[in-house]
């Protein structure tokens, strides 16, 4: 990725190019049954090629889709340097990558706080990042960024 090593050690990263590429994929299972549990959780979106535009529409009803805000999740820097090193257009990118957000849970409102003591006792790094909004847009559209 824009020229540098594989094995060498890359600012921002605090390891290797090839060790930040290699990581595994996080397995959710247990820390989201745990969630849903609560009785909070509507739905599940497991964040995967399409990135999150093109997998969240996929667990929401009709009538509605989401707003994300950019500032409430820390975007791993390996997003960055891809996005540099290929001179990928941020609507790109938010479409092909999940940028840092592996899963996407919608819940209730009242029931959020108990949600994320849920996640955070398994271990999982997890925040409000967005909410769920009135629309009439189809597919792709219906998920919605502010905070650029």
């Amino acid at each position: 990725v824009g020229g540098h090593a594989l094995d060498r050690p890359l600012g921002g990263l605090g390891r290797s190019l090839g060790e930040e590429l290699l990581e595994p994929t996080r397995i959710y299972v247990r820390p989201l049954l745990e969630a849903i549990r609560s009785g909070m959780v509507h739905a599940a979106a497991h964040i995967t090629g399409g990135g999150l535009p093109g997998n969240i529409p996929r667990v929401l009803p009709a009538g509605v889709g989401v707003t994300l805000d950019l500032r409430r999740w820390r975007r791993p820097e390996i997003f960055d340097l891809i996005q540099r090193a290929g001179d990928i257009e941020e609507a790109e990118m938010r479409r092909t990558f999940n940028l840092g957000l592996g899963m996407v849970l919608a819940v209730e409102a009242a029931g959020a706080d108990s949600v994320l003591r849920a996640l955070r006792a398994q271990g999982v790094e997890a925040a409000i990042v967005g909410e769920v909004v009135p629309s009439d847009a189809t597919d792709d559209d219906r998920v919605g960024f502010v905070g650029n």
